[in-house]
């Protein structure tokens, strides 16, 4: 995947597609800042129901390696 900025915000495509991006709550004024994924993110789940973007609050140790296994489940 290669960075790339996507509405000002930094994000990561895959063959020019985004796939995730990160929205600044700072930037936004909002409480919390969040992690996104577009229709390009493998995450389909046989129920039919699967999130497209998280609240991240705080990026500690636990955070990272959420965020590392959803990006890994996403690129498929």
């Amino acid at each position: 995947m290669s960075p790339k900025l996507w509405y000002g915000q930094p994000a990561y495509a895959r063959k020019g597609k985004v796939v995730c991006f990160f929205r600044s709550g700072q930037v936004d004024k909002e409480r919390y800042s969040s992690l996104g994924f577009t229709t390009e993110a493998r995450l389909d789940d046989e129920g039919g129901l699967w999130p497209t973007a998280y609240a991240v609050t705080a990026l500690d140790e636990r955070a990272e390696l959420t965020i590392a296994d959803l990006v890994r489940r996403a690129v498929g």
